[in-house]
């Protein structure tokens, strides 16, 4: 729904710091769970709630949350030398909407949405955003945006202010509330020598990422009497008049997706969107975060990828690992993906210290037992639970 035109937008309100650090006195690496924690107390990150809810702090990240009113812009931008708030007086279009108790985001138009979280960062620690795993997922392009700045989702070390975050669904009508969290933050305490730390890597933390097509035969079957043949990824439904609340667990996965059954070749179509996994099964080390890095645009002409953040622990619960999802589409002309083709890589950063909960142990973790039919977002039944239609 509309609410009125504010006379300035929202913006967050610092809490009360307590020893605010200029430096932070911190070994180089990816701020863990419990240090997040602590930058709350000290003022690092700003928020106009009275604390961040426990369920924000991931092992590696923080969820950041919508605030109150969505603005449709009419394109995307960098403020520069300016104030993202100034230049939303430029590009916004019609009212606010006012998402407090949900706010319905068309398809392919631009949306800037403050977000409740602000910082102030010491002078050694810069921050890092992505989409949250569950937003990719429903193919939602999701960057923070920041005062003064000429990049997306890269936070300068000292910044101090307010962030921002631009929404564009791609494939569905979505209705989003305030107070949910569709991106996520690392800290990054930048090391003063500027060496880096060459990283010993297992065999289960792999550096490069391979699609998979057809099922191996590690994989467990469901019961018979539960489903039918599964499907080895999904293609979002081009024109669907449903409406994909992000508040709700329960939507059917049929009036969103198209299965794609096992195969040896699969050709993605232009600008459509593909759900599909790898074939290693990953399992993050403790001490490690990693990053899955966007597909080289010389290797082919598709992306992989919104949501690149994992955390430490990811696929630790299962002994084998976990498959790491992939959110793809191909651009331009189609383009023959085949089982087994290398599609990404990973980038993995030594944490500033172990976390104290891993990836899978903690209320925020929705993907920590994965199977072949659950790689649908959260937001969906269970494809390998359906009633089979006839």
């Amino acid at each position: 729904m509309e609410g009125e035109q504010a006379s300035a937008p929202w913006r967050p309100q610092p809490l009360a710091a307590s020893g605010w650090p200029e430096v932070w006195d911190l070994p180089a690496g990816v701020v863990p769970r419990q240090t997040l924690r602590e930058a709350e107390r000290l003022g690092i990150i700003t928020t106009s709630a009275v604390e961040v809810p426990e369920s924000g702090f991931q092992p590696a990240s923080l969820d950041l949350l919508l605030g109150p009113t969505a603005y449709r812009i009419g394109s995307s931008f960098l403020p520069g030398d300016q104030t993202v708030k100034d230049r939303l007086g430029d590009l916004q279009i019609d009212k606010g909407i006012d998402i407090r108790s949900g706010g319905i985001l068309e398809p392919n138009r631009p949306y800037l949405i403050p977000l409740m979280e602000g910082l102030r960062l010491p002078a050694n620690v810069r921050a890092v955003t992505n989409p949250k795993s569950s937003t990719g997922r429903v193919d939602i392009f999701t960057r923070v945006v920041t005062d003064h700045s000429h990049r997306f989702d890269d936070i300068a070390a000292g910044y101090e202010g307010a962030l921002w975050l631009e929404v564009f669904s791609r494939s569905f009508l979505v209705k989003v509330h305030a107070g949910m969290a569709l991106n996520q933050l690392r800290f990054i305490v930048e090391d003063s020598s500027g060496g880096q730390v060459p990283l010993s890597l297992p065999s289960s933390a792999p550096e490069t990422v391979r699609i998979q097509l057809r099922p191996s035969a590690e994989e467990p079957e469901m019961e018979e009497e539960q489903v039918g043949p599964l499907p080895v990824g999904f293609k979002a439904k081009r024109n669907t008049s449903a409406l994909l609340d992000l508040d709700r667990r329960d939507h059917d996965p049929r009036e969103f997706w198209e299965p794609i059954w096992p195969t040896s070749q699969l050709v993605l179509k232009p600008e459509e969107f593909y759900l599909l996994r790898s074939r290693e099964q990953i399992s993050i080390p403790a001490e490690l975060a990693a990053e899955m890095v966007p597909f080289d645009p010389t290797s082919g002409e598709l992306r992989t990828h919104y949501a690149g953040f994992f955390d430490p622990g990811f696929g630790a619960s299962v002994p084998a690992g976990l498959p790491a999802v992939l959110e793809v589409r191909a651009h331009d002309v189609p383009f023959m993906l085949e089982d087994g083709q290398e599609v990404a890589s990973f980038r993995y950063q030594k944490l500033a210290g172990p976390p104290d909960l891993l990836y899978g142990q903690e209320a925020g973790s929705h993907y920590g037992d994965e199977r072949q039919w659950r790689f649908l977002s959260k937001h969906f039944r269970s494809w390998g639970q359906l009633p089979l239609r006839f």
